[in-house]
C-alpha cells in the first residue's frame, strides 16, 4: 500500500470507531440481549438509522448529537385507554428543545 492507501485506511478505521463510540455514549446503544432475530433486526435499524442521520442533524442544528438527546429525550407523549377512552399526553416542548426543533428543515421541503 502506498502511504496514501494507509492514510485513508487509517481515517476510515476512526470512522468506524468514532461511530461505535458515537452508538455507546451518545445514543446510549449498549447491548441488548435478544430474544428473536426480528427484534435484533430492528434494534440494528435503529442503530443504523440514527448514524446516518445524526451527521445530518447536527449540520442542521449546529448542537452536538449529546446535546440533541439530551434536550429532545423528554419529548414523548403517550395514549392511555382507561375504559374505552383514550387519553393522550403531550410533552411540553422546552424553550431549548423548540429552538433545537425550528433549525431542522421540514420533511416535507423540496428535495426531502
Amino acid at each position: 500500500m502506498s502511504g496514501t492507501e494507509v492514510v485513508a485506511a487509517y481515517h476510515d478505521l476512526w470512522q468506524v470507531e468514532r461511530s461505535f463510540r458515537m452508538t455507546k455514549s451518545d445514543l446510549r446503544a449498549r447491548p441488548v440481549f435478544h430474544r428473536s432475530r426480528q427484534s435484533l433486526e430492528a434494534h440494528l435499524t435503529v442503530v443504523f438509522a440514527a448514524l446516518r442521520v445524526a451527521p445530518y442533524v447536527q449540520d442542521a442544528t449546529g448542537v452536538s448529537i449529546k446535546k440533541l438527546v439530551r434536550t429532545l429525550r423528554p419529548l414523548r407523549s403517550v395514549t392511555i385507554r382507561i375504559n374505552g377512552h383514550a387519553f393522550t399526553a403531550e410533552p411540553t416542548i422546552s424553550m431549548e428543545a423548540r429552538e433545537v426543533l425550528d433549525q431542522l428543515p421540514s420533511i416535507n421541503a423540496p428535495g426531502h
